[in-house]
């Protein structure tokens, strides 16, 4: 099956795999090769996919996830590839984040300081497998 994943201003993945794992806005997901067709919301988080046994991972920012004919598409705000994650800026962040949240007065504050975090942990867990 294929899988293209597109922002705005990129194509960062378009290759066959043979598997797709995501994170919806309901729970975690797993595609393989002749899925019934499928379309939801994504939430921010990793996606997984593995050919011939190797494994990359990706960071999606929220989006769409639609799967129709072996053909999978992800478009998304923002998405990277682990291997190009800076670790240590993805690891600052994560830690204002947290400070953030912690002095955190009003809620739109606060909802603000919990989707940073939830970014910078995404970019941190794509990163530890690469």
């Amino acid at each position: 099956m294929h899988l293209k994943i597109i922002t705005h201003e990129r194509v960062v993945f378009d290759e066959d795999v043979d598997e797709i794992y995501t994170k919806a806005i309901d729970g975690e997901i797993g595609i393989l090769k002749n899925h019934v067709p499928l379309m939801t919301a994504l939430d921010i988080g990793v996606t997984k996919t593995v050919k011939d046994g190797n494994v990359k991972f990706f960071t999606t920012m929220g989006g769409v996830f639609q799967f129709k004919d072996d053909e999978a598409l992800i478009l998304t705000t923002t998405a990277e590839s682990g291997d190009e994650i800076d670790v240590t800026r993805a690891k600052e962040a994560l830690t204002r984040a947290q400070s953030k949240l912690a002095e955190a007065e009003a809620e739109a504050d606060a909802k603000r300081a919990e989707a940073a975090m939830a970014r910078a942990m995404a970019r941190l867990k794509a990163t530890l497998n690469n």
